[in-house]
């Protein structure tokens, strides 16, 4: 699997979450190692809208560096995050209290597709 089949098939985990109800600004860079899916992507809540691009995000609040097996699962709400980081298969660096927002996402996006 090439980083663009990963990027994209993450994307779509993530887009279609209503993050509307999140005020504040959130930027989380992703850092994916994998010889062959590994790179870099950022996701973005910023006025009620997210955001998922394929770049990196250096005003990032928190980054987040871990495989892309580890990621699917984090995505499809099958690994808590917060477990993920204390099994230490996923790193986080930055606002911790910002990184924990991601479980929020995935929790709207979880709760959507159950709709």
């Amino acid at each position: 699997m090439t980083y663009a089949d990963f990027f994209y098939e993450i994307k779509g985990k993530f887009m279609g979450a209503d993050v509307s109800d999140i005020p504040e600004h959130l930027a989380f860079q992703f850092n994916i190692e994998d010889e062959e899916a590994g790179g870099a992507f950022y996701v973005e809540v910023k006025d009620g809208q997210l955001y998922v691009e394929p770049y990196e995000y250096y005003d990032r609040d928190a980054m987040f560096t871990c495989s892309p097996d580890v990621l699917r699962k984090i995505a499809a709400g099958k690994m808590n995050p917060v477990a993920a980081f204390t099994m230490q298969k996923l790193k986080v660096e930055g606002n911790i209290d910002k990184a924990l927002r991601l479980k929020d996402i995935i929790e709207m996006k979880q709760k959507q597709a159950k709709k």
